[in-house]
């Protein structure tokens, strides 16, 4: 194959700074690989660093965290187009494989990356954000020789494919739950993240599913993805709901991942003494809440949860076997060139459940 030497791809210079720009197609060094992308997901954190949140940008409490100018985009699939014998041996891949990389570039010297937990690595190169690491919403992108590489199955739709991020963030988010059989599980948000969660949370066999979002048409999704219950939250008093389900109790695991301030104080009013809450969303403005709930009125397990470590084999399955309605998740597919409109049906939340670029088509 004969690779061009420029490319098409999005640049963020800055918040709600961000250019289709003409650069050259990246040079793999040695242990790298080339990869043509072949769709790219916009994550809600993508959204939340265009629009500026502390996060990514910093405030007087912490340092920037991303490094400008960068190509964003950290949920992606492709086909390798070149790479050397030490690549191709150590991720036992080929020239023409469709592959994904797990959305962190780990450093593989710091405290976290020695005993095992590379998500968590001091560097957190994630692709998008670093220079390291320059992310997918361009026509080619490279796999540091440090990335790990996953094979991803020729019968997925690119844009389903590109869910295996997603999918495996909320896989993670799962585990960190610890579900156990007879569990009342509640999973606030059904966006992408929260759909992940209800098909994971469902495969462990709790007695209850319950979805919340204050939309009809991601309720009826979620009950496709394996929620027995859905509760449309600006119709129905939660508490009351939940209290009825549980003999007063409470549920036993709350899963967040609507990204607002607002689920947090639900979560620990809807759950049980001696209840699990986890944490997966990226907020763009600060949560408050009565902490003496989590201690003295509760004593709760609080858990936060960082992408999808271990997980991506599984969330490839999942996709492969048909587990997830995948054609009703990913609402829009996208040129790069529209990678603006993108990232408003995004912001707009109402229009959109997945939306995916797709930089070579």
């Amino acid at each position: 194959m004969t690779v061009p030497s420029t490319m098409e791809a999005v640049v963020c210079h800055g918040p709600e700074d961000y250019r289709l720009t003409e650069v050259p197609v990246p040079t793999p060094g040695p242990g790298e690989a080339l990869v043509e992308v072949e769709a790219v997901g916009i994550c809600a954190s993508d959204l939340k660093c265009y629009h500026g949140a502390a996060k990514f940008w910093g405030d007087a409490d912490r340092p920037a965290y991303v490094e400008a100018p960068v190509t964003p985009g950290h949920e992606f699939v492709g086909r390798i187009v070149h790479l050397d014998d030490a690549a191709a041996d150590r991720w036992g891949v080929q020239v023409g494989d469709r592959v994904t990389s797990e959305q962190i570039v780990p450093c593989w010297q710091c405290r976290y990356c020695r005993r095992g937990q590379y998500w968590m690595c001091q560097q957190n190169d994630v692709y998008g954000f670093h220079q390291r690491c320059h992310g997918a919403m361009a026509q080619y992108m490279l796999y540091p020789a440090d990335a790990l590489v996953h094979k991803v199955p020729d019968s997925l739709d690119p844009a389903h494919a590109a869910f295996v991020e997603p999918l495996s963030c909320a896989l993670h988010g799962v585990e960190r739950g610890m579900i156990r059989f007879g569990d009342v599980v509640v999973v606030a948000g059904a966006g992408p993240i929260g759909l992940g969660m209800i098909a994971g949370a469902a495969a462990k066999s709790p007695s209850e599913v319950v979805a919340l979002d204050m939309s009809a048409e991601r309720l009826d999704l979620a009950r496709a993805c394996g929620a027995t219950r859905t509760i449309n939250i600006s119709e129905t008093d939660v508490t009351a709901a939940i209290n009825a389900l549980t003999e007063g109790y409470g549920a036993d695991v709350y899963l967040e991942a609507s990204g607002h301030p607002s689920a947090v104080k639900q979560g620990l009013q809807l759950l049980r003494k001696l209840g699990t809450y986890v944490e997966y969303s990226v907020f763009r403005d600060a949560a408050t809440v009565d902490w003496t709930i989590i201690g003295d009125d509760k004593e709760l397990d609080i858990h936060g949860a960082h992408l999808g470590p271990h997980c991506w084999p599984a969330a490839l399955e999942m996709l492969a076997a048909g587990r997830l309605p995948m054609d009703r998740i990913c609402t829009h597919q996208l040129p790069l060139a529209d990678f603006q409109q993108g990232l408003e049906l995004v912001s707009s939340g109402t229009e959109s459940v997945k939306v995916t670029l797709l930089p070579n088509a």
